[in-house]
């Protein structure tokens, strides 16, 4: 997967941002039975912690300035794409008019609203309403970045990761998830049958990969950087464990305790 990637960075790094159709904030969410281990680990990925309460339930958010982890402390695991919006509520009905089914909805009297749905390939996307003021990271991602720092390890905004370059999940189809995910506000940015079909898209908040491959079977938050080999060292010598090689040492998936998972692969110029 890391090769068809990077023929794909050039495109993506023109790209705009725009207004998304979902929401002001874009973040990965995650549940966590243990909030302080969770912001710990993030912390060594060169995350920052960027709020917490205990309302309605303990959370905390954790961003690198380019990408916003979401996570509240709940035993249950799960590990989505979560938009929060001022108007939630509108942007649940345009959806539903769409032909978007909600799998959940928010019941009279909750604190906040969500509205859960799941893409044709069981991904899961929440809406909530913005009630904690949450800011949209503006920092370097593949979207913004420029095409003359890519072989400048000191240009990457992650010290310790590199650049955020998608939230990447398989899919059986790529055709029928491309449908679902033009209807939500996404726009396809670079699209290939080899070696095998897939596409990366954007909102404009947030990048997603589309990959019809059984070459891994989970969403993972995927980070590209010139020494990846060198990041990846400095991640195990910090006590980070779980590494798994997918195309030789300088190109590594991450494993954390909640289950999310972390690409960080070598840009390759």
């Amino acid at each position: 997967m890391k090769n068809i990637l990077i023929a794909a960075l050039l495109l993506i790094a023109t790209t705009c941002f725009s207004q998304s159709k979902l929401g002001e904030v874009a973040c990965v969410y995650v549940t966590s039975p243990d909030l302080d281990s969770s912001v710990a680990f993030y912390e060594k990925l060169d995350f920052k912690k960027t709020g917490s309460n205990t309302f309605p339930v303990p959370w905390a958010q954790v961003s690198d300035s380019s990408l916003l982890v979401m996570m509240r402390k709940d035993a249950t695991p799960y590990i989505g794409l979560t938009y929060y919006a001022t108007d939630v509520e509108k942007v649940a009905a345009q959806l539903e008019k769409d032909g978007i089914v909600f799998t959940q909805q928010p019941k009279p009297g909750d604190p906040i609203k969500r509205y859960y749905f799941k893409s044709p390939d069981g991904f899961n996307i929440m809406l909530a309403s913005n009630l904690g003021g949450f800011v949209q990271p503006n920092g370097i991602t593949m979207l913004n970045m420029k095409q003359e720092d890519y072989a400048n390890a000191e240009k990457y905004p992650n010290k310790q990761c590199g650049v955020f370059g998608e939230f990447c999940h398989p899919v059986a189809n790529l055709a029928t998830s491309l449908v679902f995910w033009k209807k939500i506000g996404y726009t396809v940015k670079y699209e290939s049958a080899t070696p095998y079909s897939h596409a990366i898209l954007s909102d404009g908040l947030m990048i997603i990969g589309l990959h019809q491959t059984d070459h891994f079977n989970y969403p993972a938050i995927t980070y590209f950087s010139p020494d990846a080999g060198k990041k990846i060292q400095q991640l195990k010598e910090k006590g980070l464990k779980n590494f798994k090689e997918t195309a030789g040492p300088n190109n590594q998936s991450l494993s954390t305790f909640e289950g999310q998972h972390v690409f960080i692969f070598s840009i390759g110029l």
